[in-house]
């Protein structure tokens, strides 16, 4: 199974020079929970963006253009097929961005984990998605300490 764990702003911003463009604990905790022993794959900017690199307790695949690029902890890909085979039987690899490695695993993907963000922000980093071949399972709504409203919403291809 490969599912994308997303979190995007209503406007499509998922992240702004190397950031993120919002503070939400509760979905740092969630993201976690989600990727824990689980092989996550990203793109070489998302990796640069990490504040601790690698991830704890997931192995790390980094697709990148760069064929001498490498980084403690990583394993390095060259394509979303390569990065997938080093993911080898894993019951479910987690895609956790940016935009391009979103774009070319759409397609192969068959649940989102979407954290989506009610407010437009600015940002360099989009991705949107056609919303008719999957089918909403489950959604959480929740407001930060600060106001910000964010919802929990789980699809899965139809």
């Amino acid at each position: 199974m490969i599912t994308l764990v997303l979190a995007m702003a209503e406007n499509g911003v998922i992240g702004d020079k190397g950031t993120i463009p919002w503070r939400i604990a509760e979905d740092m905790k969630r993201f976690k929970a989600l990727t824990l022993g689980k092989p996550v794959v990203m793109g070489r900017k998302t990796w640069d963006s990490l504040p601790r690199k690698p991830l704890p307790d997931r192995t790390n695949i980094v697709v990148t253009r760069q064929p001498d690029w490498s980084a403690d902890g990583a394993v390095t890909a060259t394509s979303l097929e390569d990065a997938l085979g080093k993911a080898g039987d894993a019951a479910d690899v987690m895609v956790i961005g940016g935009g391009e490695i979103y774009r070319a695993a759409l397609t192969r993907a068959d649940r989102i984990e979407l954290t989506e963000v009610h407010g437009v922000f600015d940002g360099d980093a989009h991705f949107a998605f056609d919303r008719v071949p999957w089918r909403e399972v489950a959604r959480e709504s929740h407001t930060t300490p600060d106001g910000l409203a964010y919802s929990y919403i789980t699809l899965v291809r139809v």
